[in-house]
């Protein structure tokens, strides 16, 4: 079990009445659990649970699906007032045969004696430090989930077999053996039909997990009878860990077994819910309430996978920002596909701040739509952040700064009486920005030198701000170099109408700004980042890309 315990939720009648209005998602969810026992008395717990196959290692979805089951978990707690103790367990379906090597381990030859053994069987091939595949993964898991300080309790499902916890369940599975074959085999083709079993016996000759057919199943005694791989006839108990159950009868017997109330999972289970849920209540189970969140994709649009090793992994993200970026990013839009790689990040770590400056000024029906509410269980951080993500970005890009005293130089000099001590988290982001620029911004830079027109308004951009005055502020700088654009024809927008009635401006100003001088499509607001660089250091930019410099 975690050392941690779930974050103590500040309940007052104002929250309570906004939960049970609220549209959030985790809020929906929770209701269908309060409805679950509408009219029947609560049990003793109610258990959320979280399945996780470690056939290699944990990737983001898999965090993701406990992330988002805590938030499901503490709008619960808010809609029941904290009256009902509330579980997760995460469940490690360990005892599975390896039926493929993953590509991401460091010796795949290593590893192929042990193919279709148990995961807990086959050897650590990460140097030995564990006492297995499984267990190596299992630790990878719980790491990742420590690290964001989750409530869970760990299962494995080895465990559970061997210590007999699924005695019970497996005994009825052979009582019941006919209405479960009758649930799975209409979904199976004819070949697989022919040989299929709700039980895969572990050869205990090879120690094997067997995917063979039964010759008899004895409910009374809870025994199997199936032939070996070499071909004699064995009889086996169910019990004691000699056989787990094949992975859509294992949900179902499962929920049975450990009487869970709600489990969510990805959209590639969602076929297989009503065979999941059936077979649920054929072992005299109710089904829990599910939630089916739609798939995590790699950049090129593919499924992330554990054996393929694609897309981001916890560590990645964490190299290049905060933990609550990603928690944002789980919590946004469940229901839709999202790519996870490197591009993101920016963002969420920007929106992350935003929904957070915001929360202060907002009622408890906002409150609880804004992400931060169920990052922080409800508890949200009072952060003042005077610069943003975005800017620190091109601030490193402009300034070539490798280390945070060159930023820091900039940030005190814009918003004076601002330090790394007096704001350690805008000290963080500036860490983060330096890595993500350096190892993902940086090689995509591509300067171009400016065509005449542009040449001409770069010119009468640094021209204009040399005007102004050393501290302008963002607004100001703004303004002005919206004055210069109003004048030239190629960056004047009929569509908009300026302070004077004349022509608004044109993005592509800005984005010409951009490409020039920074060397990217885009970057934030111009007023914003130049007040932070500073009007000399922005005009001095300027000069070294009119002079050919910035494209050398």
């Amino acid at each position: 079990m975690s050392e941690t315990r779930p974050t103590p939720l500040t309940l007052t009648p104002e929250l309570v009445a906004a939960a049970r209005e609220s549209k959030a998602w985790p809020f929906e969810e929770a209701r269908k659990i309060v409805r679950r026992y509408e009219g029947r008395a609560w049990p003793a717990e109610i258990l959320f649970e979280s399945g996780y196959g470690p056939s290699g290692l944990p990737h983001i979805g898999t965090f993701g699906e406990v992330a988002r089951s805590t938030m499901v978990r503490n709008a619960f707690r808010v809609l029941t007032e904290e009256k009902l103790p509330t579980r997760l367990l995460c469940f490690s379906d360990d005892m599975d045969g390896m039926r493929k090597i993953p590509d991401n381990v460091p010796d795949r030859a290593f590893l192929e004696p042990y193919l279709h053994q148990p995961l807990t069987v086959v050897p650590d091939p990460f140097g030995g430090k564990y006492a297995s595949f499984g267990h190596h993964n299992n630790a990878m898991l719980r790491r990742f989930l420590d690290t964001f300080g989750f409530d869970y309790e760990f299962a494995s499902a080895t465990d559970y077999y061997k210590s007999g916890r699924f005695d019970d369940i497996l005994r009825r599975v052979a009582e019941r053996y006919d209405a479960l074959m009758a649930i799975m085999l209409p979904t199976l083709g004819e070949e697989r039909r022919a040989t299929y079993s709700p039980f895969l016996p572990i050869s205990p000759k090879t120690g094997r997990v067997l995917y063979v057919p039964m010759k008899r199943v004895d409910a009374e005694a809870g025994t199997i009878t199936f032939d070996d791989e070499d071909g004699e006839e064995v009889t086996l108990p169910v019990t004691g860990g000699r056989v787990k159950l094949q992975w859509k009868p294992d949900f179902g017997a499962r929920w049975v077994a450990l009487g869970v109330d709600f489990e969510m999972f990805g959209k590639d289970h969602g076929p297989n819910m009503m065979v999941y849920d059936s077979i649920c209540a054929a072992l005299g189970g109710r089904p829990p309430e599910h939630f089916v969140y739609e798939l995590f994709l790699d950049e090129n649009g593919e499924k992330i996978s554990k054996s393929k090793g694609n897309g981001l992994t916890i560590d990645e993200w964490l190299t290049y920002a905060p933990t609550e970026s990603l928690a944002l990013y789980m919590f946004q839009k469940p229901r839709t596909a999202k790519k996870l790689y490197f591009d993101v990040i920016p963002r969420a770590v920007e929106e992350y701040y935003q929904f957070l400056a915001a929360y202060p000024r907002q009622d408890w029906k906002e409150r609880l739509g804004n992400p931060v509410w169920h990052i922080h269980a409800g508890n949200p951080p009072v952060v003042d952040m005077p610069v943003s993500f975005g800017l620190l970005l091109n601030l490193v890009s402009a300034s070539n700064a490798h280390d945070k005293a060159v930023l820091w130089g900039f940030i005190s000099r814009h918003a004076p009486g601002v330090s790394p001590q007096t704001h350690p988290e805008l000290d963080r982001l500036v860490g983060f920005a330096i890595r993500y620029f350096d190892d993902f911004v940086k090689p995509s830079k591509v300067f171009r030198a400016p065509d005449a027109v542009e040449t001409d308004a770069l010119r009468a951009l640094s021209d204009r701000l040399g005007t102004l005055p050393a501290d302008a502020d963002g607004e100001a700088i703004q303004n002005a170099a919206l004055d210069v654009a109003r004048g030239i024809e190629r960056y004047q927008d009929h569509a908009k109408k300026s302070p004077t009635g004349g022509p608004g401006v044109s993005i592509a100003f800005f984005q010409m700004i951009y490409q020039v001088l920074i060397g990217q499509e885009r970057g934030p607001r111009f007023g914003s980042f130049a007040a932070l660089y500073g009007i000399d250091n922005t005009r001095a930019l300027i000069e070294r890309a009119l002079k050919g410099e910035l494209v050398a």
